[in-house]
């Protein structure tokens, strides 16, 4: 599975938060298996939507959608709890 790369505002939203590396760690298991039991990946409701996240930290998450057979893109990224 590969990931597109992240916009330029994600990116600084994750520096500025601390949570770059723990994303790229993240990045790296998703890339070999999508539903490794750390990355607690999900559909989101509605599930009709097709939105899925993974989980970057206990509280944030990465909120993508497929682009294709084999490539995700991540559009949001956000505190799982608020």
């Amino acid at each position: 599975m590969k990931i597109r790369p992240l916009r330029k505002d994600l990116t600084n939203y994750l520096v500025k938060r601390a949570l770059l590396k723990r994303f790229n760690k993240q990045k790296k298991l998703f890339e070999k298996n999508p539903f490794h039991s750390s990355l607690n990946t999900e559909i989101l409701e509605p599930k009709h939507l097709r939105i899925y996240s993974f989980r970057i930290t206990r509280n944030w998450r990465a909120i993508f959608i497929y682009r294709g057979e084999s490539e995700i893109e991540i559009v949001d990224i956000n505190n799982h709890y608020k």
